[in-house]
Formats: C-alpha cells, structure tokens, sequence
C-alpha cells in the first residue's frame, strides 16, 4: 500500500498516511479540522533486489567516471588541511 504525503494549506500541518490507490484522497486537516488538506507530489522510494536487468545493465558496470577538474579548490584565507 502506498504512502501519500499531505499538508494543510491553512495550517501547514503536514503528514504522512497510508491509503489504497483506490482510496479516495484525504480533505480534512487532523490538526485544524480544516478542508484544506491536499496530498502532495513526493519521489517514490523503492529499492530494487535480487539477480534482474538493474543489477546486471547498470550497477556499476560500463559507465563513464566522472571528469576531474585541474583547478584547485580555493580556501579562505589561503590554508586549510582539505587539499
């Protein structure tokens, strides 16, 4: 079951709840009682396991490292133990 993200407009209290996707969205803020409650656009989280084509295409083989600069990082006041 999915977890959706909302938050009341008029109080900006936020929250998390866990719904069917058939479920209709939730309207009513838990902490005003308002009817500004409206779900949130968030990033998916999933983690993909076991032997499938996203471990053995693009786990860490084929892709190009990322390029390097020449320049040299400027610190402040000209000394500093990060380079």
């Amino acid at each position: 079951m999915p977890i959706y993200a909302y938050r009341c407009t008029a109080c900006g209290h936020e929250g998390e709840h866990m719904q069917k996707m058939a479920d209709a969205p939730l309207t009513v803020c838990p902490s005003c009682q308002g009817s500004s409650y409206a779900k949130q656009l968030t990033a998916a989280g999933f983690q993909l396991k076991g032997s499938g084509w996203y471990a053995t295409d693009f786990k860490g083989g084929g892709a190009a490292a990322p390029a390097k600069s020449d320049a040299a990082p400027s610190c402040p006041g000209g000394a500093c133990a990060c380079h």
